[in-house]
């Protein structure tokens, strides 16, 4: 929600949290566009209209309290303490006063690559940051950087805390003389590699055209975050070594701790291992500046993309200014929801879009509004353009509706209640404390500005509007080209402390019943906040699509398009007043709805749910939208290279016709999406979503003795049909002989994008922990030898992963690595050189397997720390039809392990000799050095047009 959802997660992060590494996210985003000037009558009109229906949009804020202990330190250093005693872990998050906004023309980007230097060790720790933390249990570990502020944070187990904050002191304290010519030319080819990865993806350089057009080019914000080639090729040792001393000191930072620890020992904690750091003058910075005129200019460019987009651009006051909220909440209401005024105009009514969104991107010296509307295939630009403007001036002119509002707030404040559970990482209490006292100088100030937010006016977002939405704005328009293809003083720094590594975990006990209709219900209940979560889930998915592959996910996406007497925005304004969530998703062997339900509102909640389930609508006017979307989504797809390298490898894994050779994203083939039918639909959804199908997993604040009768009187209705299941077909595939190289070609590609995919036998549990073992140390994890090969030795990738995905049936197991476009063929020869060693001479160490052990012992402190993580655990332990007690003495199995069963589980399940290679490129850069490796037969498959 506004201040609160708001925690901008920056350019920059260092550990990847996807397959491939972090990839880089966008930095500011979209908002809303202007209305034509309205006369003084029609103004006087609108702002009657909306102050009488003001008091409606009124809704009050949930109770909420995160109790802080705040103090500064003699040297300047901001402590927050916050105790949360669920699980035994203890986040930190640590926010240093400095961002892009501080750099100078010709030498942006500094702040970026310091946070990647950040992880290269310390003076007292040389070496990989990561490698005390993962295998310790670590958990949220990572760092962002964005115009404003750097962060880094983590979440360990209790007993790891003080490694973790002698890691972070020491380099704090103990970093300048860490920083060698080596390490800066090693993350600077890592930082480049990122902006290879972020510019060759459809749009991405949009925001880089936005900065420069929107602010004048001495304003910190008018270059992005990640900076420059030429700058990043320009920063010399002494300029970094200057950046730390300048900025990386206590003064100018916030330090908080939050978790399973008292104010009394986290404050000690926090004087022992921070305090003895002296800071110096921090430099001064600007406080402010905003700009009094908006640019009112356009640029229209081309790009490797599939449509055409709009962005819309205004400049706006910065964070904490009185038009903060407003601003914030017209976002909502003009898009980003099923029943925003953009959404339902240009997507549901006129179908000339196929999506849009809109955002205020607030930051410290100034904010901005952005609009981005999608604009489909065939249509005219102009003419989207110009409803696009007619909308916002109507919404300007003919004010907002109050219970609209209303029911945002209600959404937004569900949404935040339901997300208080996490302590660290993105969002969590940490990121609030922090970003709290960042912005507004006061840990608590989010929590208590939720009166004012509650009390936004219609009014008030209509004045708002006035004001900001002028005509004259920054418009940039992205066509697709024409030949578009496819440390203190008494702190020992001799050594790292010890871990703790002793394990509580209080898991709640499963309680099992059977509805009256034969649906089984496993319930955990978990009652630290008034939430309810549950998740249905019934065989089905991909597996089931037959000829008609994306039919499934199609299905889980037309759910939401209305149940009973409720038709889409119906459903829609429903789930916002109750403060619920509906989902569906869809994977290969499985199709799932899931609610999110306010213990207040647990009846309402479920009879909605159980109309999604028994009465779907699956309106005919609503699939032909979607499927129309839903075509273009692919386009999509097949323009990003992953996307393309995800849709090609499956077929050529598995055949096809197999079940699994439809594509990764789930979105199946233009051809079968055209094909769907509303009966198709219909005789899916009497097919398999049935009660003698399906298992109902509930973590929340309900007893047995609540829910039991509750469920039966809202889903007792519900009943299986007299026919049979159907039998699902999964043949078993075999591997190819040899390997085979399959290239796709994309013209003027700044990096190559390498897929690698192995079919595997399908999940047992027996071997299971040594599977794992096995694939995280090659591949699995920042700091597999796969990774630090390419990324950290090399800097030819910004990250390098695999995966083996979790499937009934054969598995597939996909390595994935962007790498710039010279290294391609070079970088193909290090992965099998990695793989073929691991099989071989060099296979996985102790140190390695006693890393992994370490790890995944002490990550149980925090695998269970949200009810979504216990109901994610208790699902997919129901899904393999594994007892309570497996997830139980998971670490009692890990810890068991031996190198031989490591060794032999390698064995088995790799032979990289058999990879079928899928790579994305400019094949006039590439194709000769690729054929020349002469791994087997090559391959160049026909371009998607």
């Amino acid at each position: 929600m506004g201040k609160l959802s708001r925690v901008i997660v920056a350019t920059s992060c260092v550990l990847s949290a996807l397959l491939i590494g972090c990839e880089r996210t966008r930095e500011a985003e979209v908002d809303s566009h202007p209305k034509a000037a309205l006369s003084a009558d029609k103004e006087a009109a609108a702002s009657s209209k909306t102050a009488a229906r003001g008091n409606a949009a009124y809704v009050k804020p949930p109770e909420i309290d995160i109790p802080f202990h705040k103090e500064v330190l003699k040297n300047g250093l901001t402590v927050i303490v916050h105790e949360d005693r669920k699980s035994p872990i203890v986040a930190i998050n640590i926010w240093y006063k400095v961002g892009s906004k501080d750099e100078t023309r010709g030498k942006t980007g500094f702040a970026h690559l310091f946070e990647h230097l950040m992880f290269n060790g310390s003076e007292n720790y040389p070496g990989e940051y990561f490698e005390p933390f993962q295998r310790s249990g670590a958990t949220n570990m990572n760092g962002t950087t964005s115009n404003d502020r750097t962060n880094y944070f983590e979440t360990v187990p209790v007993g790891a805390l003080d490694m973790a904050l002698w890691m972070e002191s020491d380099r704090m304290g103990h970093f300048k003389g860490a920083i060698s010519q080596d390490k800066l030319d090693e993350q600077r080819g890592v930082v480049k590699n990122e902006k290879r990865q972020g510019e060759n993806a459809p749009y991405g350089t949009a925001f880089d055209v936005i900065a420069t057009s929107t602010f004048p080019s001495d304003h910190p914000y008018s270059w992005t975050t990640i900076g420059s080639m030429e700058d990043l090729d320009q920063a010399s040792l002494e300029d970094v070594k200057q950046w730390f001393s300048d900025y990386y000191q206590p003064a100018n930072a916030i330090l908080v701790i939050a978790g399973d620890i008292s104010v009394k020992e986290a404050m000690e904690k926090a004087r022992e291992y921070f305090g003895d750091i002296p800071s110096t003058s921090v430099p001064a910075r600007i406080e402010n500046w905003e700009l009094p005129t908006q640019v009112n200019k356009r640029k229209v460019m081309t790009d490797q993309v599939p449509q055409t987009r709009i962005y819309k651009v205004w400049n706006v006051p910065a964070i904490g200014s009185k038009d903060e909220d407003a601003l914030d909440l017209m976002t909502s209401l003009l898009a980003n929801r099923k029943n925003s005024l953009l959404y339902r105009r240009l997507v549901r009514d006129e179908q000339v879009a196929t999506s849009v969104s809109a955002y205020y991107y607030g930051r410290q010296l100034a904010g901005q509004l952005i609009v981005m509307v999608d604009v489909k295939p065939g249509q005219s630009v102009e003419k989207v353009e110009k409803l696009l403007d007619a909308e916002l001036a109507e919404f300007a002119s003919t004010g907002v509706d109050g219970e609209e509002l209303r029911r945002i707030k209600q959404s937004e404040f569900a949404s935040l209640v339901k997300g208080l559970e996490k302590v660290g990482g993105f969002g969590g209490k940490t990121d609030i404390l922090a970003r709290s006292e960042f912005y507004y100088g006061d840990p608590g100030a989010l929590i208590a500005g939720l009166e004012n937010y509650a009390k936004v006016s219609a009014s008030d977002v209509q004045n708002a509007a006035q004001k900001w939405l002028k005509p004259e704005s920054f418009t940039l328009i992205i066509k697709p080209e024409d030949s578009y293809a496819v440390t203190g003083s008494d702190v020992d720094r001799s050594k790292l402390p010890a871990v703790d590594k002793t394990v509580t975990l209080e898991l709640p006990e499963q309680q099992t019943f059977t509805l009256d209709n034969g649906l089984e219900v496993v319930l955990a209940e978990r009652h630290d906040t008034p939430v309810v979560l549950m998740n249905l889930q019934y065989r089905s998915g991909a597996s089931a699509d037959g000829d008609q592959p994306g039919l499934a996910s199609v299905v889980a996406r037309m759910l939401s398009e209305g149940a009973g007497n409720l038709d889409s925005l119906a459903f829609s304004a429903r789930q916002e007043e109750l403060g619920a969530s509906i989902g569906a998703g869809s994977g290969l062997d499985f199709n799932s709805l899931s609610l999110s339900a306010l213990k207040s509102q647990l009846q309402p909640s479920l009879e909605l749910f159980r109309d999604v389930i028994t009465s779907p609508v699956f309106p005919e006017e609503d699939l032909t939208r979607v499927k129309s979307n839903w075509l273009d989504s692919i386009a999509q797809e097949e323009a990003q290279p992953q996307g393309l390298a995800m849709r090609k490898l499956p077929p050529l894994l598995f055949g096809e016709n197999h079940p699994y050779g439809a594509p990764l994203t789930g979105s199946g083939t233009p051809e079968a999406i055209k094909s769907i039918t509303r009966d198709d639909l219909v005789q899916f959804h009497q097919t398999w979503l049935r009660p003698d199908n399906a298992q109902l997993t509930v973590v929340g604040d309900v007893t047995r003795k609540e829910l039991e009768p509750l469920l039966n009187s809202t889903l007792g209705g519900w009943v299986a049909p007299k026919s049979e299941i159907p039998e699902l077909d999964l043949p078993v595939v075999e591997r190819p002989e040899e390997a085979r190289i399959f290239l796709l070609d994309r013209p003027g590609a700044q990096q190559s994008y390498i897929m690698a995919g192995l079919v595997l036998p399908p999940w047992q549990p027996d071997g299971a922990e040594a599977f794992e073992a096995m694939a995280s140390a090659i591949a699995g994890k920042f700091t597999s030898r796969v990774n630090m090969n390419l990324r950290e030795d090399k800097h030819w990738s910004y990250g390098a992963r695999a995966v083996a995905m979790d499937t009934e049936a054969q598995r597939p197991y996909i390595v994935f690595a962007p790498v710039q476009t010279d290294k391609t063929a070079p970088a193909m020869r290090e992965l099998l050189k990695e793989y073929r060693a691991y099989l071989g001479d060099n296979p996985i160490t102790d140190g390695e397997l006693k890393d992994y052990q370490d790890d995944e012992v002490l990550k149980q402190s925090a695998r269970f720390q949200t009810k979504g993580q216990l109901l994610s655990s208790i699902s997919w332990q129901r899904e393999k039809g594994m007892s309570a007690e497996y997830i139980a003495k998971y670490p009692e199995r890990v810890s068991a392990l031996d190198k031989e069963q490591v060794e032999a589980s390698a064995r088995e399940y790799l032979s990289p000799d058999q990879f079928t290679w899928v790579v994305v490129g400019d094949l006039s850069k590439i194709q000769d050095e690729i054929e020349a490796l002469g791994l087997g037969p090559v391959e160049v498959l026909p371009s998607e047009n």
